[in-house]
């Protein structure tokens, strides 16, 4: 017999058990994205950020576990916009078991604490990530956060994408990708958007239509 939902949702909700799936997730991750064979296309618009360069990296949400395998490619510490929710504390405890610094907030909940703290980050040297639908949709669409960090930064943002020829979509609301392993991938990064100062609201379009520009692409590379 199943638990009732209030129950299970308790149960899932201490924090050992919420540690015990992140680790689960996170050794599953690296096994599946170490045994896929990876191509990178964009990478001379890459190559500068993957030394170290200040950039904000963004992708749609529905990347966020393949995208491990680009951030092993760089040098640069790096810190990734994360939620407060369950599953974002489930997230972040993945993520930093990757190498990642976590900085919570969302456009809805802790979003101008989460923005401070992101810039903060890029004026100490890291570069950031963030999923500018994220973390509940709607799916690719995006909120004005990763316009304003770019804008008030002066880094620009990096538009990233990737896709597994072997996968699992998830029936998630973003259709959110999991790697199978010994499989095929590519990673696509497109030419950078910088956002000047008093521009953020009008870039955020330029930067969406880039975003869905490199997702397009890697569908068609991974296709082929």
């Amino acid at each position: 017999m199943l638990p009732p939902p209030a129950m299970a949702k308790r149960w899932i909700e201490r924090p050992g058990i919420q540690k015990a799936v992140a680790r689960l997730i996170r050794l599953y991750l690296v096994f599946a994205l170490r045994t896929t064979r990876w191509r990178l296309v964009g990478a001379a618009e890459v190559a500068p950020y993957l030394a170290g360069a200040p950039v904000v990296a963004a992708f749609w949400h529905e990347f966020l576990p393949l995208m491990p395998a680009l951030r092993w490619r760089s040098i640069a510490p790096m810190a990734v916009l994360i939620s407060r929710h369950r599953d974002g504390r489930i997230i972040a405890d993945v993520l930093r078991g990757l190498g990642t610094d976590v900085v919570h907030g969302s456009t809805s909940r802790g979003g101008a604490a989460g923005l401070r703290r992101m810039l903060d980050r890029l004026a100490a040297g890291s570069q950031v990530v963030i999923t500018p639908d994220g973390p509940r949709g709607p799916r690719r669409v995006a909120a004005p956060g990763v316009a304003q960090i770019a804008a008030l930064s002066g880094a620009p943002v990096l538009p990233c994408a990737a896709a597994v020829r072997w996968r699992i979509a998830l029936p998630t609301w973003d259709g959110m990708t999991l790697p199978l392993p010994f499989g095929r991938g590519v990673i696509v990064c497109g030419p950078v958007v910088r956002v000047a100062r008093d521009a953020a609201e009008t870039a955020l379009p330029a930067i969406a239509t880039a975003l869905d520009a490199v997702a397009d692409e890697a569908e068609r590379c991974i296709a082929r």
